[in-house]
C-alpha cells in the first residue's frame, strides 16, 4: 500500500528532473546560438548574426548578452542620418531591442548610450539628451554623457543658426574666418531659441573636461559652442570676446591632437 502512496511523489520528482534537464539543455543551446551569432557578427554577416541572436533570446530570454548583441547587430545595419523609411525602421528596431535590454537591466549603460546615439543620428535631439541624462544618473563621473550633451546642444543650436543664415544669405565667413553678425531682429530671435542650449552645452563640456582634462574633442566642441554664443551676443565687445575664447579652445584642441602622445579619450561624433 505504501508503494502506491509514494508513486505520485516519484512521478513529481521525475517531472522536476526532466524539466530541469530541459531547462539546462535550452540554456546550453542558447549559448551555442550566441557564440555562432558572435562569430557571424565578427565576420560582418549581420543578418545571419541577427537570426542566431534571436534564437538565443528565444531559448533563454534571460541571456542579456544575446539581447545586447541582437540590438547592436540591428544598429550596425542602420545608416546614421539616412531618412529612408527602411533605414528609419532598422534604427527603430535597434532602439526597441536595446529597450528590451533595459527591461531586464534598467541601469545598462551600453543600452542607454546606444539608444542616445541612434536618436542623435536621427536628429531627435530631445530624446538623445534624455538618454544621456539617464547615463549621468547612473555614472555621474563618466565624462562621455556630458560630452554628448554638449555635442547635441551644439547640433541643435547650429541647426537653428544655419536656417536663419541661409534665409539671409549670410553663410560665408569674413576674411578672419568668422561669420558676419546677424541683423538685430534675427539675432534677438536666435538668442531666444539658442541661449539656453548654448549655456547648457558649455556647462556640460566644461564638466566633461573637469572629469577628463585633456579631451580634445570636448575642447573642439567648446570652440564651436562659443561661436554659437557669439552669434547671439548683442554687444560687439561680448561677441569679440566669445570669438577669442573659441579660438583659444580650438588652439588647445589642435595642440593636444598634434602632441606626440595625443589621445582624445572621447568618442567622436
Amino acid at each position: 500500500m505504501r508503494r502506491y502512496k509514494l508513486a505520485p511523489l516519484f512521478a513529481v520528482l521525475l517531472l522536476a528532473v526532466v524539466a530541469g534537464s530541459c531547462g539546462t539543455f535550452r540554456k546550453l543551446k542558447a549559448r551555442d546560438q550566441l557564440n555562432k551569432g558572435v562569430q557571424a557578427y565578427r565576420n560582418a554577416a549581420f543578418q545571419i548574426a541577427i537570426e542566431h541572436f534571436k534564437d538565443a533570446v528565444q531559448l533563454d530570454p534571460s541571456l542579456i548578452n544575446a539581447r545586447l548583441y541582437l540590438a547592436t547587430a540591428y544598429a550596425q545595419q542602420y545608416a546614421p542620418g539616412g531618412e529612408s523609411p527602411e533605414n528609419i525602421k532598422i534604427g527603430q528596431q535597434a532602439i526597441d531591442a536595446f529597450e528590451d535590454v533595459l527591461k531586464l537591466d534598467p541601469k545598462n549603460t551600453t543600452a542607454l548610450a546606444s539608444i542616445g546615439q541612434i536618436y542623435y543620428n536621427m536628429k531627435d535631439f530631445n530624446k538623445a539628451k534624455d538618454f544621456q541624462r539617464q547615463r549621468i544618473q547612473i555614472e555621474p563621473n563618466n565624462p562621455e554623457p556630458y560630452y554628448w550633451i554638449g555635442v547635441i546642444d551644439w547640433a541643435e543650436a547650429f541647426q537653428a543658426d544655419g536656417k536663419i543664415r541661409k534665409d539671409l544669405n549670410l553663410m560665408m565667413p569674413d576674411k578672419n574666418g568668422n561669420l558676419k553678425p546677424l541683423p538685430e531682429k534675427d539675432r534677438a530671435q536666435l538668442e531666444t531659441q539658442n541661449s539656453q542650449l548654448v549655456s547648457d552645452g558649455i556647462d556640460a563640456l566644461n564638466k566633461a573636461l573637469e572629469l577628463r582634462p585633456n579631451d580634445s574633442n570636448s575642447m573642439a566642441y567648446l570652440n564651436l559652442l562659443y561661436r554659437q554664443k557669439a552669434d547671439i551676443e548683442k554687444s560687439p565687445a561680448a561677441r569679440a570676446a566669445d570669438l577669442k575664447t573659441a579660438d583659444s579652445w580650438q588652439q588647445k584642441a589642435m595642440d593636444i591632437r598634434n602632441a606626440p602622445t595625443a589621445s582624445t579619450g572621447t568618442q567622436g561624433s
